[in-house]
């Protein structure tokens, strides 16, 4: 008999057991072929049924074997709970059951490499959940008809003039412009956040950025797209689609190479270029693309050879913010003609003001938006100690911000975009509208994106497995067999569908408050059912 060891694992000890149900199965085999983490095996049950041989003789035990499929214990062979071994099962012999006495946060230290990959359920409560539309225009100020009614629903990226500041003079009775404003692109309040070609597979991204394109053309919604870190197609840096997107820069300046060299073949300039410092889901943590994940096309995009890409937590040769304002914000608007506004994006912490009051001073006025991304955001290939204990919730850092501007007179000059947890328990045009009203132009999300692609990661552990390019379901990985389970065409309709719901739903809230474009922000229009959030926010506590 094999001998067990005290802290050798067990089934009972795994965050998921396999549910089998052996006189269902048919043993097809189609559970293990499909199986992402090869989790499941085929194996070998004894059996030692009683049987009667002759009259009188008695019972006499006769061993036997029979097939069956049995879960593995292997650390690097661990079921996620993903669920495609039922999906695939055509008797519905093979489930994961969530495993209430798991034991792994405990066993994995040492075991696993498993502290990437990972969500929890520490930050679902949110404040935009104690938030509601509170003031409903009635008699006093007549409701708008969110149907039939027009709506500016618009948004700034780009540095914003103070009417003062206005390069204008009166010349003979003429309005005459005596010089150069910075660039401005006015467009829809919800920007696809970036997530790389790398991070997600090239289906994945092709379909995201086949939704931006569907949306501008077929719907008249300017939806913009952030290409992530790691570069774009050069196919797609030199069509005329480039304008739907934000061109990513972060501190590892992956794929600049290849974008540098497009710039005398780009037939139109991109909508903007958004400077990564850091992001809310592991601020300060850096960027890491496993190995298993370079694949091929994504070694040619990046330039690099097939190895663990790490993105370092800050930009190299930038200690302050002036300095980055001088040096970044310079350069790239000055790669581009001046043509195009450039933007930061910094992680929800206790310094975002600070950062925001020193780009409102920006002597060049040359900043084109500060994009604030909060603790609830994020997928699987966070650090898991990053992704629960590091970072700021976005809505009462989006709002200092906000006031910061105000006490100067200079909100609006430099547009604030909005990001982390959007739509996470609910509805995203109600989060959008919430944090618009509390100061924000304009929200981001990205989570958001690759469930509506199918991903089946939650807050309570299931899979999240997207660091270890074994996504069950295409989204995360550079396996071909694994990435050909995602239809293209399904996916981009998906996002979509939810994002034309994501503009009536706008329309909605916007109607009764009576608002025909962006309230941003009307505090007045919220309440809040609890009272400390009420008090930190300045809105009306309402019970």
């Amino acid at each position: 008999m094999q001998q067990t060891k005290a802290l050798d694992l067990s089934r009972q000890d795994l965050r998921w057991i396999i549910e089998y149900s052996p006189e269902r199965c048919v043993m097809c085999g189609s559970c293990i072929a499909q199986c992402a983490q090869h989790a499941i095996e085929a194996g070998m049950m004894r059996c030692n049924p009683a049987m009667a041989h002759a009259e009188g003789s008695g019972q006499r035990g006769q061993h036997s074997a029979k097939p069956v499929i049995r879960q593995s214990t292997d650390p690097e062979r661990l079921c996620v709970g993903c669920g495609f071994c039922n999906r695939v099962c055509p008797n519905d012999a093979i489930r994961p059951v969530r495993n209430p006495d798991q034991r792994m946060p405990m066993t994995a230290r040492g075991i696993l490499p498993l502290k990437r990959g990972g969500r929890s359920n520490l930050n679902t409560q949110r404040t935009l959940d104690a938030i509601v539309v509170g003031r409903i225009s009635q008699m006093t100020d007549p409701a708008l008809d969110s149907e039939r009614h027009t709506f500016d629903m618009l948004a700034p990226l780009g540095r914003v003039l103070l009417p003062r500041e206005l390069p204008l003079a009166v010349r003979g009775g003429n309005l005459v412009k005596t010089g150069s404003t910075p660039p401005v692109r006015w467009i829809y309040p919800l920007i696809f956040s970036d997530m790389s070609i790398g991070a997600l597979s090239t289906r994945a991204w092709e379909a995201i950025a086949l939704a931006t394109a569907y949306l501008n053309e077929k719907c008249g919604l300017p939806v913009r797209m952030s290409s992530g870190e790691g570069g774009m197609p050069v196919k797609l840096l030199e069509s005329d689609k480039l304008k739907y997107f934000i061109i990513q820069i972060a501190s590892g300046h992956f794929g600049w190479d290849r974008i540098v060299k497009a710039l005398p073949r780009m037939k139109t300039d991109p909508a903007g270029v958004l400077i990564k410092i850091g992001q809310g889901a592991k601020p300060g943590d850096g960027g890491l693309l496993p190995a298993s994940k370079v694949a091929p096309h994504i070694q040619a995009i990046r330039g690099v050879p097939k190895s663990t890409l790490h993105s370092p937590p800050n930009h190299q040769g930038l200690y302050s913010i002036e300095e980055s304002v001088q040096k970044m914000h310079l350069s790239l608007n000055a790669a581009f003609g001046f043509r195009v506004p450039v933007a930061i994006k910094c992680a929800a912490s206790a310094t975002s003001v600070s950062v925001y009051n020193n780009l409102l001073r920006d002597p060049y006025k040359i900043c084109g938006g500060f994009f604030i991304d909060g603790i609830q955001g994020g997928t699987g290939a966070a650090n898991e100690v990053s992704l629960d204990h590091t970072g700021h919730p976005v809505v009462s850092k989006l709002r200092d911000c906000y006031l910061a501007a105000v006490r100067q007179g200079l909100q609006g000059q430099i547009p604030l975009w909005a990001g982390g947890g959007i739509g996470m328990t609910g509805s995203a045009a109600a989060d959008a509208f919430k944090m618009i009203c509390l100061g924000a132009n304009g929200v981001f999300c990205g989570k958001l994106l690759i469930q509506l692609l199918g991903c089946v990661g939650n807050e309570h552990g299931r899979c999240n497995n997207c660091s270890t390019g074994l996504c069950p379901n295409g989204i995360c990985s550079q396996d071909p067999r694994l990435v050909a389970r995602l239809d293209v065409d399904k996916g981009a309709q998906a996002i979509a569908d939810y994002v034309l719901s994501f503009d009536s739903e706008m329309r909605k809230l916007m109607a009764p408050v009576g608002n025909s474009s962006l309230p941003v922000g009307r505090s007045d229009a919220l309440v809040s059912t609890d009272s400390a959030i009420a008090e930190k926010l300045g809105i009306a506590y309402a019970c």
